[in-house]
């Protein structure tokens, strides 16, 4: 155990020796050789760059190379028949359409799944998160605690989480099922079922998911001014109005992002749909988690760099799609734009 210690403690000393010698010498070639005056902002950057690169940049642009190639299991190299080609990249993209991407599921299933899964989870979250923003934007005691309480789900490590509500949802000692057993209904399979196991993994990141888009909806809610209220209760407008003409429309700025950032996040979500399937079911099974089996259980490589590119350009349509759609209204921030005016003068 020593030796581990002392091998991970050089290990950093190394790297940290690494950064710093790498730091002068770009300082030296800028500074002195070519005499570049911004030099010290550039060498301050220069890590995080680098690690952006190494960390980000390389395994998509690897990926992006894989997904020309037929790499599997038995051809990892040249020599055992591993080949690049624009052939291949066609045919990868083609397998993804016609041959089953699990053993028996094919891509349209699978995508109409994540799809159904992506739109329910964003649903819920948006709107028990406006709920519950707007309940906590209200003057209330102990208003700071129930804050606190509000973020104990997302403050969980997800993993930790995702298996404690395993164990609640076990068939003969889980916590739904004991209530069940009380009143003598029947058990639910929740983890051998496909259907019942699809509601459990909804259920889990629902609860997962709400206490996030709540406190940023939260923000959003408390940068309103309160002046927008005021002269809509002295037009005599009435709570559900205010909350459709000025509450929504003041929210849009804070809603898109969000609501675009929890479709990219869920429909990429990996922890809750795989961890809550221990039985493998394939009619729990997200693009994210198919790809994840066809990589690294059934090893296709090229195939699963191909899908992965499938699944990032779907993300990209869905995003502009929806920064086209729920562009906010050019004629509510024009008069927004004017009502503070009005304010200053």
């Amino acid at each position: 155990m020593f030796r581990n210690v002392t091998n991970v403690g050089f290990t950093v000393l190394a790297v940290v020796g690494a950064i710093v010698l790498m730091e002068v010498l770009l300082y030296l070639f800028l500074h002195k050789t070519l005499k570049f005056r911004k030099a010290l902002p550039i060498v301050l950057i220069a890590p995080a760059v680098i690690g952006i690169a190494v960390l980000i940049l390389y395994p998509i642009v690897y990926t992006f190379v894989l997904s020309f190639s037929n790499m599997n299991l038995s051809n990892l190299r040249v020599s055992s028949g591993l080949s690049h080609s624009i052939g291949q990249f066609f045919t990868n993209i083609a397998n993804i359409f016609t041959v089953p991407i699990l053993k028996q599921q094919y891509f349209f299933p699978i995508l109409l799944r994540t799809m159904l899964w992506t739109a329910i989870q964003v649903t819920f979250h948006v709107s028990i998160g406006f709920f519950m923003a707007v309940l906590l934007n209200r003057p209330m005691r102990l208003r700071g605690l129930y804050r606190a309480l509000l973020l104990f789900p997302w403050a969980v490590p997800q993993v930790i989480a995702v298996l404690a509500f395993r164990g609640e949802f076990n068939y003969e000692y889980g916590y739904i099922n004991t209530i069940l057993g009380y009143f003598d209904i029947e058990k639910i399979r929740w983890l051998t079922d496909g259907v019942w196991n699809f509601i459990a993994v909804n259920i889990t990141n629902i609860w997962l998911g709400v206490p996030f888009m709540a406190i940023i909806l939260l923000g959003g809610l408390q940068s309103i001014n309160p002046t927008f209220y005021d002269a809509a209760e002295i037009d005599g407008v009435s709570k559900f109005q205010r909350l459709t003409n000025v509450t929504i429309p003041l929210m849009k700025p804070v809603m898109v992002p969000a609501i675009i950032l929890g479709v990219v996040w869920t429909f990429n979500n990996f922890n809750v749909p795989y961890l809550l399937n221990q039985n493998e079911l394939e009619t729990t099974d997200i693009l994210v988690t198919a790809l994840f089996r066809a990589a690294f259980l059934e090893f296709r490589i090229g195939f699963a760099s191909a899908l992965a590119l499938i699944i990032f350009l779907i993300l990209l349509s869905i995003s502009l799609i929806l920064l086209k759609v729920t562009k906010p209204d050019i004629q509510f921030q024009s008069e927004k734009k004017r009502l503070k005016e009005g304010e200053t003068l």
